[in-house]
């Protein structure tokens, strides 16, 4: 499988340690996840995505982009093919306009359902599906499914993007979960704003503040919500990742079904793909 990591803050950050520099960075987890990898970063509210079909660690490409990005938004992958051959059309993050999406997990047997699950995408999508994973057909299936919300360019409040995940995702688990198998659908959604992840079945962990900031005495931004649980639900970063990152963030697991998002105030909401609300991230 993949490994994902997403992150959001109110100032723009350097995620360098979480890509590369830390014990357990996504670049030292391509190790295990070889077959390629992607970084998205924002500007100006604009996604910039650099993909590869090499190991993270070995491409000095990675190297450079890890040391030379800072944001206030970030979305990373490393690939372990199950489905597709070993290209950069089948690396993530995918993107379409202002939208950038990842994938952990699988969805067996694939090819034989892959039509049916193309029928939930609009026609207006389906030519934009270039590679052969079920990850970027899964993309198209939740961008169908936000469009019903109106016009993609147009702001996503956390309520939307998270009805149009969980219909994309549960509607990928009635059309495909048919032959005694499960799919797998961790993923991770964000517009630059927003940024909304689902526990689908692969790990998936979180975090919103740390033991004691390392910039707390440069940082103008530092807050109690930077190194505690916020009271209010408004947090200064979010984070998710398939794996705890070593260092000073406090990490929580997430449970299958959760979905979690922090929208463009960083307001933390947490939600059920079966409908069930959960209490304010606290």
């Amino acid at each position: 499988m993949c490994r994902l990591f997403g992150f959001r803050s109110v100032i723009p950050s350097q995620v360098h340690r979480s890509l590369l520099a830390a014990e357990n960075a996504l670049g030292v987890q391509s190790n295990e996840h070889p077959d390629g990898w992607g970084v998205a970063f924002y500007v100006d509210g604009a996604p910039h995505v650099t993909r590869s079909p090499t190991t993270a660690l070995g491409d000095a490409l990675f190297h450079r982009l890890s040391g030379v990005v800072s944001s206030e938004t970030v979305l990373a992958h490393v690939r372990k093919a199950t489905q597709g051959s070993r290209t950069i059309f089948n690396c993530h993050p995918f993107q379409f306009g202002r939208w950038v999406f990842a994938h952990n997990g699988d969805i067996p047997n694939f090819d034989v359902k892959r039509e049916r699950l193309l029928m939930e995408v609009s026609p207006r999508f389906r030519r934009y599906i270039l590679g052969e994973t079920d990850s970027e057909v899964l993309f198209f299936v939740f961008l169908s499914a936000l469009e019903a919300f109106g016009p993609l360019g147009a702001d996503r409040g956390l309520e939307a993007i998270n009805d149009a995940l969980r219909e994309a995702v549960n509607r990928t688990r009635e059309l495909c979960d048919t032959d005694g198998t499960r799919a797998l659908l961790t993923v991770v959604a964000t517009n630059g704003e927003s940024l909304v992840a689902v526990q689908g079945g692969k790990e998936l962990y979180f975090s919103t503040h740390k033991t004691r900031c390392a910039d707390r005495s440069t940082c103008s931004s530092l807050s109690a919500a930077c190194e505690a649980p916020s009271s209010t639900g408004r947090v200064n970063h979010f984070i998710v990742s398939s794996e705890p990152l070593q260092g000073e963030n406090v990490w929580e697991p997430l449970a299958a079904g959760d979905i979690i998002g922090v929208d463009g105030r960083m307001l933390v909401r947490r939600s059920r793909l079966d409908h069930v609300a959960l209490p304010v991230v606290a």
